[in-house]
């Protein structure tokens, strides 16, 4: 992709460290994350002799790059990060590959080494670009500090246009230290990258006909509606009401869609609901805005929807007949999509079968009745179950806007499926990849970003070790975070599928030696609390909740409890192992697609 870029002023000249900032600061940058060393000290110089540009200084690389995600999620906006060559760039690749899965916009600046010396396995050298080729949604190797203004005002377009991602520039020493031209941001569209965003109107009409003509519709949302912004998830509840049809989110989809609304049927997928998967399973006409058919939520190809027409509308057209073939294709943004299905609703004439709709409510309504997600809190041995929904409640109450992480594993499951999310943006996991670690920076990036709103990190006590060391990063920059964890002293989501897949043999995951969490928060000049009896819950949530600085609240619950509903990998949706005591199996749908109420 060529990094000649149109000049609207006369050229200044300054030295590559201050083009970089340059550039960030008029694409509206206000803070990095990042870690230093030898190769970007001289980003490290430029950045001391200025205050329009706030750095945060992480513990480490990877961190840096999930505290960005966790920004640009909350915020919209673009995340940047600051490292510098050889381990500095290798550590943040994991970051880089989540922010690909995910769809997050992402700049990432690498240290390298002088360009002379690439190729000569110089100290702290790696071949950057290369490594994170597939890592990345476009990377480049700055060796003409002439183009270096321009290939940073070109990343961030690439960053955000389109299907957002993440975006390496790698900056060699030779270049942050020598003198060149300084041009601001083209004014005309880029010549080559067009990512399309207004849909195709005959498309528009296709798809409009065929749900007007649905008896059995569902609507399925993913990440795409929160990355086109606010008002596509607005869009999206509209669109949803006028046309009485049930919707469903995929886990990075939640919060496009109000969770108490009656027509919300909870999260689509592997630990889904039972009524989620069952319409989906059922239905005739789909739509999915925003997301790309994955694994872990079509289950097995050839059994998900197997009698429904599919439309899939999402801006980055490869995604789309990648999966799952579709039978009208909508390439476009989220937001202009569902702005011309609700126009194309209003002028199509086609009369809706609202007796069918009714009738396919009433089945709905039916798998509801089996509430797949009850539980009982007996006893002293808290339920994780009533811990996530007891947070939940206990933060509304305090009136503030909050905003959740997780790691990634059991809890975070469960955070899906018992925090309600009303809103956009107020939701940061790992979707993608699955990646632990993923939550304590990800919390980090989203309170720099919001630093009034409660920000909390829902954890396991395996994931929340993967990157501990960000506590000294809450330490220093007094950040308000709390670490919510769900202590089952297993890596309960492998201990899980041991127990139901291979032979209940728990194999390498039960978690021996796990520190004192109230000591080690102690020891990073944080709160620490731990509760061990249900009686003890809610008075802890609560002085978590008040408290004016980090906490961690170690919350030990079951050690043997399971995330239901389940479908087990290569199963289809109505194939789901729901919780002991819970009707299950197949019924509701037949494989012809009968529904059976």
């Amino acid at each position: 992709m060529s990094a000649t870029l149109q000049t609207k002023t006369e050229a200044r000249t300054m030295n590559g460290a201050e083009i970089v900032l340059q550039a960030l600061k008029d694409n509206g940058v206000e803070v990095i994350f990042g870690y230093p060393g030898g190769a970007v000290l001289p980003l490290y110089d430029a950045l001391f002799q200025q205050n329009a540009i706030r750095h945060i200084l992480v513990r480490h690389e990877q961190a840096a790059v999930h505290a960005a995600e966790g920004y640009a999620r909350s915020t919209g906006k673009v995340g940047v990060v600051l490292v510098t060559s050889g381990p500095g760039a290798t550590n943040a690749v994991t970051g880089l590959v989540d922010a690909l899965m995910d769809s997050i916009p992402v700049i990432c600046l690498t240290g390298q080494v002088p360009t002379h010396l690439i190729g000569n396995d110089a100290f702290q050298e790696a071949d950057t670009t290369g490594i994170t080729r597939p890592a990345t949604k476009h990377n480049y190797l700055v060796k003409d500090i002439a183009k270096l203004a321009g290939v940073v005002h070109e990343a961030f377009y690439v960053a955000k246009s389109g299907r957002p991602g993440p975006v390496v520039i790698d900056l060699p020493k030779d270049i942050l230290i020598g003198k060149g031209p300084y041009s601001e941001a083209p004014q005309a569209a880029h010549r080559s990258y067009r990512p399309q965003t207004a849909p195709d109107m005959g498309q528009i009409r296709a798809a409009v006909r065929l749900l007007k003509g649905a008896k059995r519709p569902v609507v399925y949302a993913g990440g795409g509606v929160i990355n086109s912004g606010p008002e596509a998830s607005r869009l999206l509840t509209e669109f949803v009401r006028l046309t009485n049809m049930p919707c469903t989110n995929t886990l990075m989809g939640l919060g496009a869609y109000p969770s108490e609304d009656r027509q919300f049927l909870g999260m689509l997928g592997m630990h889904g609901t039972y009524e989620a998967n069952l319409t989906m399973h059922g239905c005739d006409v789909m739509l999915n805005v925003g997301a790309r058919f994955d694994d872990r939520v079509t289950g097995r190809l050839n059994a998900f929807s197997p009698n429904s027409k599919k439309i899939h509308a999402d801006i980055d057209p490869s995604s789309i007949n990648k999966n799952v073939k579709v039978d009208v294709a909508i390439v476009g943004d989220a937001g202009a999509t569902l702005a011309a299905l609700i126009e194309c609703w209003h002028a199509e004439e086609m009369p809706q079968d609202k007796a069918a709709i009714d009738a396919w409510w009433r089945s709905i309504d039916g798998w509801r009745r089996n509430e797949c997600l009850q539980y009982r809190q007996e006893g002293s041995i808290i339920k994780p179950q009533h811990a996530v929904k007891r947070l939940y409640e206990l933060t509304q109450e305090t009136g503030r806007e909050t905003y959740i992480t997780t790691e990634v594993g059991q809890h975070q499951m469960w955070a899906a499926q018992y925090f309600g999310f009303q809103k956009p943006n107020r939701w940061m996991t790992s979707g993608g990849l699955g990646t632990m670690g993923y939550g304590l920076p990800a919390a980090m990036g989203v309170q720099i970003a919001h630093p009034d709103a409660l920000v909390i990190d829902i954890a396991g006590e395996a994931s929340i070790l993967m990157n501990i060391q960000e506590m000294g990063t809450l330490a220093q920059y007094r950040l308000p975070v709390k670490i919510f964890i769900l202590n089952n002293e297993y890596m309960g989501m492998v201990r899980q599928w041991q127990e139901l897949l291979h032979g209940s043999r728990y194999s390498e995951s039960y978690s021996q030696s796990l520190p004192d969490f109230v000591k080690l928060a102690e020891s990073f000049h944080a709160t620490g609390m731990r509760v061990t009896e249900a009686s003890q819950l809610d008075d802890a949530i609560r002085e978590m909740l008040a408290h004016p600085g980090p906490v961690i609240a170690d919350i030990a619950v079951a050690k043997d409890e399971n995330c239901f509903p389940m479908i087990p990998s290569g199963a289809a949706h109505n194939e789901m192992i729901l919780a002991p005591g819970q009707q299950g199996g197949v019924a509701g749908v037949t494989d012809e697609g009968k529904v059976l109420v």
